[in-house]
């Protein structure tokens, strides 16, 4: 490319009028092995600031990494003591139940009816009536389920949205944790 036209871009590089075009010129020039002689002092000035560049590039990458570890890491912890909590209670539930189960068999039951037949017909009339019973209060529910199947497709998009508005989020601590890291 000739000199002149890339002191009239270095003019307007230096000026704050240059394009992204021309800056990329300039660059691209100044990465050359073919520099016009009076240039030579700028191809150290682009030199450095194609350095930084690629520093600046690199530590927010590191930023970025070190972002998504510790967050990462942050979930890992949730879900372990999620589990923790999970596994204490299922822990106490189970001693309760043999707590309960070791009391019962200590007590003596006497048998209500000596007729083992009578005995099987009366637990057939009972559980028939609380079967009855289960039914009435499940026809109740039936515009619920309704209501459930019609709100569906309005969940999954606000599962959507909110999905967003999480990630806007870890965006925004990635943008406020390289403002901190900017002199």
């Amino acid at each position: 490319m000739e000199p002149e036209t890339i002191k009239y871009k270095l003019q307007k590089y230096f000026e704050g009028e240059s394009s992204l075009e021309d800056e990329r010129i300039l660059h691209d020039y100044f990465r050359s092995v073919q520099i016009d002689e009076q240039l030579l002092p700028y191809q150290h000035l682009f030199a450095g600031l194609n350095g930084l560049k690629d520093q600046q590039i690199q530590i927010q990458e590191e930023d970025l990494m070190d972002f998504i570890l510790e967050n990462e890491h942050r979930e890992k912890l949730r879900y372990r003591k999620f589990w923790q909590i999970v596994t204490g209670v299922a822990a106490m539930l189970l001693i309760a139940l043999l707590v309960v189960h070791y009391t019962h068999d200590r007590q003596n039951w006497d048998d209500t009816y000596t007729d083992p037949d009578q005995a099987y017909a009366t637990a057939v009339q009972t559980l028939r009536f609380v079967a009855g019973k289960y039914q009435e209060g499940m026809a109740q529910l039936q515009p619920v389920n309704k209501l459930n199947q019609a709100v569906k497709p309005m969940n999954k998009s606000l599962d959507l949205i909110n999905k967003g508005f999480y990630e806007m989020k870890s965006i925004e601590k990635v943008n406020l944790k390289l403002n901190k890291d900017k002199p």
